[in-house]
């Protein structure tokens, strides 16, 4: 409590500029000093005093730090508000030479501010302790701090639910104090591995929020159901840990879907993910490719091709173009990662062949042989990641209709281009792996694909042209397009499933 003292009367000078300098802190100080000085609006039912804690929690975490992580910058935005809040409502906790401590009592009621106060308290208390959850990583005893500031963050979020149930307060600010009461409560049973407490608390949350997100507006539902969405991991990590074995498998889609998870779960599902990858990994010796079986004892490249079909699962059902490129990108640092590995064990295979005796200058190792694998992988990747970003710029160039507006800039065939060349240039790659000089299957469908995107790249330079009126260099592409076109039917046999042009 001392240290949170510290940084209220520490943490803003008279303009109250704590984590902003010059006179840019002091005017959105001053700006956020007008907010608390406002009348309060009254509740929803009659003149019953309500507070609308998520959409509060929410705005104020993203406007102050927590868009970037920024726990520290969130914690002193707290303190700073809290002042305000107590010169504005004349409730100080003494003065510079003395503490006096007060509490925040039915008979206060009046304005909505008094449980706002709490509610910073509150949020103060939580940011401190994820700030030192980030610090413990390094310097493991302020784990104790941590916890202690949690306790701290839920006895405030009880007396605000206390407090909540006055008959001042209406109906729906009182769920939303159980719920946020349920949400750190929660937060501090995982912290302490009471997995069936913080399991009941998670869910209690859960419910609590899905009941408001159906008895409010669409606009209010979001906010609700995010919350529960954010919370969902959490119950399932309980539920692993309590010992459902099915858990596991939904949290790797959980964590695929959202693009990691955040707060106290992030640290221990990776650990938990790469634990389960790395049992399985135990179990994998080899793996076959056209044709050909070869061994794999790195753990590294294991465990990669083990994630790989999650990953791949997760794009195949993500819906919006940010989750699938969000994805196509973890694919491949993880892929290059892989090949890193390899490339390692590489060298010493390589000077060993340089100084033996047998020169077999036709026979590939299996550990290039893998190198070759992982990198077919790495350039397949990278073509369907390009093939998705053109296929959503297709779309886009389609329904664009009306000029550009705001000031944005409307996709433009070239844009196209540049993915196609691209591609084309993964394409001519393939062919050169070691290994597979001698599979003419292999090569004529890397020769077919070629032909596809050349003709795609083509079709979308003379589009390119129509759009500055060079009709007749226009109509030279198109009939070249053709001829491509006729040139992949004729060629491709039983390769027409496989392309699906």
């Amino acid at each position: 409590m001392a240290a949170e003292r510290q940084v209220v009367s520490g943490g803003s000078g008279r303009g109250g500029g704590g984590s902003g300098g010059g006179n840019s802190g002091g005017s959105a100080a001053g700006l956020e000093e007008n907010k608390e000085n406002e009348k309060p609006k009254p509740g929803g039912l009659g003149d019953s005093l309500g507070l609308e804690i998520l959409q509060i929690v929410k705005e104020s975490q993203q406007q102050h730090g927590l868009r970037h992580g920024d726990f520290q910058r969130y914690r002193g935005y707290c303190s700073r508000r809290l002042r305000r809040l107590r010169k504005t409502l004349n409730f100080k906790m003494g003065n510079r030479h003395k503490f006096t401590g007060k509490k925040v009592t039915e008979e206060l009621l009046s304005d909505n501010r008094y449980l706002l106060l709490i509610l910073m308290d509150a949020e103060r208390a939580w940011s401190y302790a994820m700030q030192l959850k980030q610090e413990a990583n390094t310097e493991p005893r302020k784990r104790f701090h941590l916890l202690s500031r949690l306790r701290k963050a839920v006895k405030h979020a009880e007396e605000l639910e206390r407090l909540c149930e006055s008959n001042r307060v209406d109906a729906k600010t009182k769920l939303e104090a159980q719920a946020y009461t349920a949400y750190l409560t929660g937060m501090l049973r995982f912290e302490r591995q009471e997995w069936k407490a913080a399991m009941e608390a998670f869910n209690k949350c859960k419910t609590i929020y899905e009941k408001l997100a159906s008895a409010f507006t669409d606009e209010q539902a979001i906010l609700y159901n995010q919350r529960v969405e954010e919370i969902s991991p959490n119950i399932r990590y309980c539920a692993y840990n309590i010992g459902d074995q099915s858990a596991i498998s939904e949290l790797m889609q959980m964590r695929l879907r959202s693009g990691g998870t955040e707060g106290l779960l992030a640290e221990k599902l990776e650990s938990l993910i790469t634990q389960t990858r790395a049992k399985q990994a135990a179990t994998m010796s080899e793996v076959e490719w056209r044709g050909r079986t070869v061994p794999v004892k790195i753990d590294k490249v294991r465990i990669f091709l083990l994630g790989m079909a999650d990953t791949e699962a997760a794009i195949a059902q993500a819906e919006e173009e940010e989750t699938k490129e969000r994805l196509f990108e973890s694919l491949l640092s993880e892929c290059r990662d892989a090949i890193q590995a390899v490339r390692e064990e590489l060298k010493p295979d390589q000077k060993q062949r340089e100084h033996s005796s047998e020169v077999d200058s036709g026979k590939v190792t299996n550990i290039q042989y893998l190198h070759s694998y992982l990198t077919y992988i790495k350039l397949s990747t990278a073509i369907k990641r390009n093939e998705s970003m053109a296929k959503a710029l297709q779309k886009a160039l389609l329904q664009q209709q009306q000029p550009e507006e705001d000031g944005k800039r409307t996709p433009r065939p070239q844009d196209l281009i540049r993915l196609y060349d691209i591609i084309l240039q993964n394409l001519a790659e393939l062919p050169q792996l070691p290994g597979l000089e001698e599979d003419k299957g292999y090569l004529k469908e890397i020769g077919i694909k070629t032909l596809v995107y050349k003709a795609y790249r083509c079709f979308f330079i003379a589009q390119s042209y129509v759009l500055v009126k060079k009709w007749s260099e226009a109509l030279v592409l198109y009939d070249r397009v053709l001829k491509y076109a006729n040139e992949v039917q004729a060629q491709a046999g039983t390769y027409k499933n496989s392309l699906k042009v």
